[in-house]
């Protein structure tokens, strides 16, 4: 019984004999000795070893302690798979937003495209000799240009690259 109890209220307590030796200020060997049998520990060890554990003597020495089940782990592992599923979840959200977001930019960007070649250029019918629309059609001049010039490039190369961080993200 004594052998029995004490092998589970150091296991229920998550110490090893070295942990509870230490404790009692007696070598592991001791503990190894009362927890098989060969010894029992006197009057004041046993105090001793009720302190540790919090519990009386009369338990220690009494009926035998059901060993408390180590659901601990299972507690653990459950909540860290609930804890993965919300970031998988979280993480897929976050990526159909960035596509959809990307998927809308093409959008205005083929529709910017469209109205462009719909107006075919009127900045150059308008009036240069006014100051004002000088500017505009210098600015409108320069805004059709690096958009019909530049924009093709610069789509094509941040396209390449994001295809290639998704693709390797993927992996």
């Amino acid at each position: 019984m004594l052998k029995d109890n004490l092998i589970v209220l150091r296991k229920n307590a998550g110490l090893s004999q070295e942990e509870l030796s230490v404790k009692l200020n007696v070598v592991r060997q001791t503990i190894s000795k009362w927890e098989s049998g060969l010894s029992v520990p006197d009057a004041e060890m046993l105090l001793s070893i009720s302190e540790v554990f919090e519990i009386p003597v009369s338990t220690i020495l009494g009926e035998n302690i059901e060993e408390k089940e180590n659901n601990d782990i299972k507690e653990i592992a459950q909540k860290l798979e609930v804890i993965n599923e919300l970031l998988s979840k979280s993480k897929k959200q976050k990526r159909k937003r960035i596509i959809c977001f990307l998927i809308i930019i093409d959008i205005c960007f083929i529709l910017l495209f469209i109205l462009l070649s719909i107006l075919k250029s009127p900045y150059q019918l308008w009036d240069y000799s006014d100051p004002e629309w000088s500017i505009i059609g210098t600015l409108w001049h320069s805004f059709e240009w690096i958009f019909f010039k530049v924009a093709p490039i610069v789509v094509v190369v941040v396209t390449f690259i994001l295809g290639i961080f998704f693709i390797k993200r993927n992996r």
